[in-house]
């Protein structure tokens, strides 16, 4: 909508005038004389200004300059009498968009607002194009200057050696990493030596059959080679080539060499270390190993020890079955720790996850009691005999429960009531998803970040650091994935999909 702001001191045009542009679709200010015109115009500016040229007091000319003085983009239409042609033309001098002749037609004014408002929309567009084509050739002069600025800097200041030749192989950029790594100075090499000068003869002689062909690879994909020094050392490093063409012409070379020195020092110390290591982990898996063994252990004891002292028979045998069991699951960690330093495939084999996860939480039903926190297992009826590694999913199981209950141990919250629930639920895809969730301390998202990080851990001399990076080695390579959803003093979920087959049993 095309706001206008019509001056005419007849109250009577004034009126319809402003009727029939209100009628064609626009909104309309009036005023009687120039100085009021003014004020209105400069509360509320005005697309277009219809102003009678003659008027009391000031007249339409003296309006026209003063709009364009303050509005340059709003547009003035003239209103003229008869004979006054010569006003008219004084007042396109000043910049007015048009005049119309009194008495004003309907048409004639329609005209002349159509082209007011047509030179104000071209006026608009030409202003976009010519800030978007400033913004566009400011932009691309920016990102011209970027881009030599960056690559200058590239070859300053990068750690690799950058060596770049023309068509004839003589050297003509040597940069301070080349410097570094072959002893030589730029005023010793630029323009005055070869390439053959420094690289092997395998290098140079592919560059120079790459020049010579017509067609073929442009880029050499980096190996690892060694080059001689300016004091005669032989210096390990990995280079990549490129040859450097305009369209069809072939330019020159360039090289890049990343200093191997380090590496092959550090690579030295990491064999030591993680021989090291290897010892460290080991010890420390079999005491984790250990630890969740004996939570069986001591359930099956306890059990054992009500038995005799109550002389009941079926807590003697369910008590010297977990004994029993917890006797092979320590042959089992002992064998598993030998085959540790490998990656392990699953052992797919029929069992029924629920009935594993039941007796998961047997094993730490005791200790349970013992702290005072609920254990709950809910199993998915629907989930039947599968074939899966029943022995990574007891582990993991068995994992997953102690850290909760640990969670809930180490909670300073004395007024809740602990609970660990153990949950499994058949998925589609052939998965089934096992949650163990537990409202304890929970995890800060720092302890979140690492959780799967070898050695670390919140429970002091109680944990090894190595209980959820063994649960995630198991799951991947059981094809699962694991999630941790936690919160500080709320308490944590820890969720595991793991894949099953069907079938005959396989590994």
């Amino acid at each position: 909508m095309t706001h206008i702001l019509l001056i005419d001191d007849e109250p009577d045009i004034l009126r319809v005038l402003s009727r029939s542009l209100q009628a064609d679709g626009h909104d309309v200010s009036t005023a009687l004389n120039g100085a009021e015109g003014l004020k209105v115009f400069e509360r509320l500016p005005a697309d277009i200004v219809i102003t009678d040229i003659k008027m009391p007091g000031m007249d339409g000319l003296e309006v026209l300059k003063i709009v364009k003085a303050r509005a340059p983009d709003s547009e003035v239409i003239i209103i003229t009498g008869h004979g006054d042609i010569q006003n008219a033309i004084e007042a396109l001098h000043f910049g007015a968009s048009d005049f119309i002749n009194k008495p004003v037609r309907d048409d004639a004014l329609a005209i002349a607002i159509r082209r007011a408002a047509e030179k104000i929309d071209i006026r608009r567009r030409l202003k976009e194009y010519t800030h978007d084509l400033e913004a566009k050739i400011q932009e691309a002069t920016r990102e011209l200057r970027r881009r030599s600025n960056f690559l200058s800097k590239l070859i300053r200041s990068s750690n690799d050696g950058i060596i770049a030749t023309d068509e004839a192989f003589q050297i003509v950029v040597f940069n301070p990493g080349a410097e570094r790594i072959l002893g030589y100075t730029q005023e010793e090499v630029v323009h005055l030596r070869r390439l053959s000068d420094l690289f092997p003869v395998e290098l140079t002689g592919f560059f120079q059959q790459t020049m010579q062909a017509k067609r073929g690879f442009t880029e050499m994909p980096g190996r690892e080679t060694a080059v001689v020094a300016k004091g005669g050392d032989l210096i390990p490093v990995m280079w990549s080539g490129s040859i450097l063409s305009e369209g069809a012409k072939k330019l020159g070379t360039v090289s890049f060499l990343r200093d191997l020195r380090e590496i092959k020092r550090l690579q030295s110390e990491l064999v030591h270390s993680e021989r090291l290591a290897a010892i460290g982990q080991t010890v420390a898996g079999l005491a984790h190993g250990i630890k969740n063994i004996l939570h069986g252990l001591k359930g099956g004891s306890y059990l054992v020890d009500v038995g005799i002292a109550k002389k009941n028979d079926e807590k003697l045998r369910k008590g010297w079955d977990m004994i029993k069991r917890g006797i092979q699951r320590t042959s089992d960690l002992v064998m598993d720790l030998l085959s540790y330093s490998k990656e392990r495939q699953p052992l797919y084999e029929a069992c029924t996850p629920n009935a594993i996860a039941a007796e998961v939480c047997d094993l730490v039903r005791e200790r349970a009691e013992q702290e005072h926190t609920a254990l709950v297992c809910d199993c998915d009826p629907a989930i039947e005999t599968v074939l899966m590694d029943p022995h990574t999913l007891h582990t993991v199981l068995l994992n997953l429960l102690s850290n909760a209950m640990d969670a809930c141990l180490f909670d300073e919250d004395s007024g809740k009531r602990w609970q660990v629930t153990l949950r499994t639920a058949a998925e589609p895809g052939q998965k089934i998803r096992f949650e163990v969730s537990d409202n304890g301390t929970g995890m800060s998202g720092e302890v979140r970040e690492k959780l799967f990080t070898s050695f670390y851990s919140t429970k002091g001399q109680r944990g090894t650091g190595l209980g959820m990076l063994v649960t995630h080695k198991l799951v991947e390579e059981h094809g699962g994935r694991i999630e941790v959803e936690t919160a500080l003093g709320q308490g944590t979920t820890v969720r595991v999909w793991l894949p099953y087959r069907t079938g005959e049993r396989t590994a």
